[in-house]
């Protein structure tokens, strides 16, 4: 059996799909649904066991044996969530819990970690998991901040020896878009925002710089589409000899206005684009550039390749946010 925290949300209900699709055996999924149209994210699949969060412990004593490996996708994600102490309670101190169950009842383990842990990359992309390297990383928010936490938590437990599960990694997810993110609001990729405002014949809407080395719209992220995030983990759980912790990018930096460029081009539309003022209150907190090094998980045997952005928007837009049916 294997276990999926987070399933209902954007990135573990694309990993259900695929182990569904592939027929990867019983598959269990933790999350909390609420009473929204979250359930939806996993509606078409076959799933053995629904847990709420709250369960999780009981369920793990009760059903552990079965299980072979544990997706640890579980978090709260909002990087403008102010709640520090629940940030830790579900980021931090869930996570350790788990990494120690799996570690006891010789589990693999694959968690999220995030490139916010990289703050505003002055110190680099660089997935150096070591102490020293991990030290010199300055996340900006608290959420940023609990994922680091956690990833500094386990290189400290791996380099003094303590146990740990037979097969381990973590991975530092950039910016990912896909389907199944509906239900994030404000907190989507840019693509579904920029896709709405098209869709009602509206300009698409982008931050101005306020960096005199990028120009309005010039701002650079490492997009990546969610389908090679799963691909990278299903690797990674096919790979037992391969442990670490490692980016989930493309290698490659694309500006805003690319992205945007993609989405009217899927929509057979001229670009139309309105630059705004970015928000005082993120303004100093804002990255004008986010690039995986991709290295490390390319020596440790990965080999496909990754969809390029108008590739990976093209096929968002037609396949699922301009269809009836939005879900995978």
């Amino acid at each position: 059996m294997i276990l999926v925290t987070g399933a209902a949300g954007f990135i573990g209900s694309n990993l259900v799909a695929a182990l569904d699709q592939r027929g990867a055996g019983e598959i269990a999924v933790c999350d909390r649904l609420g009473d929204d149209d979250k359930w939806r994210n996993l509606a078409k699949h076959e799933l053995a066991h629904v847990v709420a969060p709250e369960g999780l412990f009981d369920f793990l004593s009760r059903h552990g044996e079965s299980l072979s490996i544990i997706f640890h996708l579980g978090a709260i994600s909002s990087t403008v969530e102010t709640d520090a102490d629940l940030i830790m309670e579900n980021n931090f101190h869930l996570s350790l819990r788990l990494w120690d169950w799996c570690a006891e009842n010789s589990t693999a383990y694959i968690y999220a970690s995030s490139a916010a842990t990289y703050g505003d990359g002055g110190n680099g992309f660089d997935d150096d998991w070591s102490m020293a390297a991990l030290a010199k990383l300055q996340p900006l928010n608290a959420y940023g901040w609990s994922k680091h936490l956690f990833d500094r938590r386990i290189a400290r437990l791996v380099a003094n020896g303590a146990p740990q599960p037979p097969h381990w990694a973590g991975l530092k997810f950039f910016n990912v878009y896909g389907p199944n993110e509906y239900h994030k609001g404000g907190q989507q990729s840019v693509v579904p925002q920029i896709y709405q405002r098209v869709a009602r014949g509206e300009p698409a809407r982008l931050f101005k710089s306020h960096h005199p080395d990028y120009a309005d719209g010039g701002q650079t992220r490492d997009f990546i589409w969610v389908g090679d995030c799963v691909d990278v983990m299903l690797w990674l759980s096919e790979n037992d000899q391969v442990n670490g912790i490692f980016n989930c990018g493309t290698g490659k930096a694309r500006s805003f206005a690319d992205l945007a460029a993609a989405v009217f081009r899927a929509l057979d539309k001229s670009p139309d684009i309105d630059y705004v003022p970015t928000p005082e209150n993120i303004r100093d907190k804002y990255q004008y550039f986010t690039e995986a090094r991709m290295e490390r998980l390319r020596a440790a045997g990965y080999t496909a390749g990754f969809t390029s952005l108008e590739d990976g928007v093209a096929k968002y837009v037609t396949e699922y946010l301009d269809a009836e049916d939005r879900f995978i």
